[in-house]
């Protein structure tokens, strides 16, 4: 898939980069697709990946992909870029993105650079509130390695924004889908509750962020509800006008460790300082909202 960067770099008539803005992603998934695709007609967009069919869907959706393999490639974009977003996970206590490009990042100095974390950081806080004011209290590896990436990210001298994404749900995404493949179990385990935030509240969030840019800010992105996930696996039913999956007792719920890692956690999520600081509206400001336009969109 990889091919040589510069026939992909805009250029002026005298060979200079345009001066018009570039967003590349570094990991261009769900969510960067997301904001990618909000951007006005004025920017350019770059994206990583590893999959050949997937970069043949960035093209279609007016990104130019990048091997993530080809270190130079993705250097030589880092070179040009005037925003980034990074959306990789880190896989272990180095966060594999600030490892193999920071020096290069160091080097351009992006206007922007966005760090997309995870709620997970707070651990376990028995269905209680906490807000970016609250210290990270991570309960696994995958969560001790997000702090760390954090930490390493504010402290790498660069103009970096953290963002701690709730749950994850969207177009393609969402209990729609669970409902209809047949794998919507209603798990119930007594006082659980999650924050939730739709893709496009995401896109949102980031858009702001860039346009009202504030270097080591870290922000909450979630909705306003915390809800038990057993009731938006209802809710979702009723809009599909099928019958309600019945009740499985956690404990004895077929789970992978992963998805059970996922109910060791409890917590309420605040968004006052997105909204509050940066003047975020969500579109979606609650998982019925959000499920609801997903099934008025086609989805």
């Amino acid at each position: 898939m990889a091919a040589p960067l510069g026939c992909w770099i805009p250029l002026d008539a005298w060979g200079f980069p345009m001066t018009r803005p570039m967003l590349l992603t570094l990991g261009h998934g769900y969510s960067a697709a997301a904001l990618a695709s909000s951007l006005g007609p004025g920017w350019e967009r770059f994206g990583t990946t590893r999959s050949a069919a997937r970069a043949v869907e960035m093209r279609a959706a007016g990104v130019t992909p990048l091997d993530w393999a080809d270190r130079a490639a993705v250097d030589t974009a880092v070179a040009q870029a005037t925003h980034v977003l990074v959306s990789l996970a880190p896989e272990g206590p180095e966060d594999p993105t600030l490892a193999r490009h920071g020096p290069a990042l160091a080097a351009r100095k992006p206007d922007w650079i966005g760090y997309l974390s995870t709620t997970g950081v707070y651990g376990d806080r028995a269905g209680g509130w906490v807000t970016e004011d609250d210290a990270p209290h991570p309960i696994n590896a995958r969560s001790r390695w997000r702090v760390a990436a954090e930490r390493a990210w504010l402290e790498a001298g660069l103009r970096v924004e953290v963002f701690r994404l709730a749950g994850i749900y969207g177009p393609g995404r969402s209990a729609f889908d669970r409902l209809r493949e047949g794998r919507a179990p209603r798990i119930v385990k007594p006082g659980q509750v999650f924050s939730r935030i739709h893709v496009e509240d995401i896109a949102r969030s980031l858009a702001a962020a860039i346009a009202r840019p504030e270097p080591a800010a870290v922000w909450n992105v979630a909705d306003d509800l915390p809800a038990p996930p057993q009731d938006v696996i209802a809710f979702a039913a009723e809009l599909l006008g099928i019958a309600v999956p019945p009740d499985t007792p956690f404990e004895t719920a077929d789970l992978s460790p992963m998805a059970r890692s996922f109910y060791a956690e409890s917590k309420r999520v605040s968004n006052a300082r997105l909204r509050d600081r940066l003047g975020v509206d969500l579109q979606f400001p609650d998982y019925r909202a959000g499920l609801r336009g997903i099934l008025a969109a086609g989805g």
